[in-house]
């Protein structure tokens, strides 16, 4: 069974192994399908239109079924990996370990964003951005320029306390958990975390940058802990909708897989706590 950690508790060499997986994806040309995709539902999901990854009930189920297919590709390369998560309401500065030259390296320079350390550098030739909203070919980040503070546990907290999952009109205007966790009302967390990142993570091609799938997994494991805390309160809505994705609907693009299908992500993976 994969079990996804703490990126805080990996130890040297699982951090070399999710590299290394990461930068094979690259190198084969797989990784860059994955934000052609991601940018594609970003730029289409509108709040008065068809919506599916983001903006709408299904953010969540949609960016599961994502996940699990990109940790899949990293287990094609390296059985042993899984998907770590980033706590980034614990660890909030640009000093903490995820940042390091070993993981995913840090910072970009005050003039043009360009991360310069670590192995997902241009000057490394191994992480040229090839999908991209402009004509930059370098991972660019900015941490904690636009935005100063990641959310804090208590912040989290009033989002998970939250009992209902969502509300009409199903948009970025909806009450409710889903909405408050993908940070379009409220206290806004995801959308928070990839605005104090910024560079490409502040954009559709945002999964240019190797945090997000460490941010997404934690969106994810907190999906799973407001699942425990609330089970009476299941995915809305769950039929005769427009324009979202009800219950038993196929989820773009995939045929095959409708909100319901990932609401349990135990038959995949499990966390290394539940806490």
């Amino acid at each position: 069974m994969t079990v996804r950690k703490n990126q805080a508790s990996l130890s040297a060499d699982e951090k070399r192994r999710f590299v290394a997986a990461v930068l094979e994806l690259k190198r084969s040309g797989r990784y860059d399908e994955f934000v052609t995709t991601h940018n594609a539902f970003i730029m289409g999901d509108v709040d008065d239109g068809e919506r599916t990854g983001h903006r709408s009930p299904s953010f969540l189920p949609w960016h599961r079924r994502f996940l699990l297919d990109f940790e899949r590709a990293l287990q094609s390369v390296d059985a042993s990996v899984a998907l770590p998560y980033w706590d980034w309401s614990a660890d909030r500065t640009a000093g903490s370990s995820l940042w390091a030259p070993d993981f995913l390296g840090g910072s970009g320079r005050a003039r043009d964003g360009r991360v310069t350390d670590g192995l997902f550098t241009e000057s490394a030739g191994n992480w040229p951005i090839t999908v991209r909203v402009d004509g930059r070919t370098y991972l660019r980040r900015a941490l904690a320029g636009a935005v100063r503070e990641l959310p804090t546990p208590a912040e989290v907290e009033s989002v998970l306390a939250m009992s209902r999952y969502d509300t009409a009109p199903w948009n970025s205007a909806s009450d409710g958990f889903r909405n408050h966790l993908e940070g379009w009302r409220g206290v806004n967390l995801h959308n928070r975390v990839h605005v104090w990142v910024g560079g490409q993570m502040a954009t559709g091609v945002s999964p240019n940058d190797p945090v997000f799938w460490l941010t997404h997994a934690f969106v994810d494991k907190l999906w799973a802990r407001w699942q425990r805390r609330h089970p009476r309160s299941g995915y809305l809505p769950a039929a005769g909708t427009r324009d979202v994705v009800d219950l038993n609907d196929p989820m773009k693009p995939w045929n095959d897989t409708t909100p319901a299908d990932m609401l349990d992500h135990t038959p995949h993976y499990t966390f290394d706590t539940d806490a």
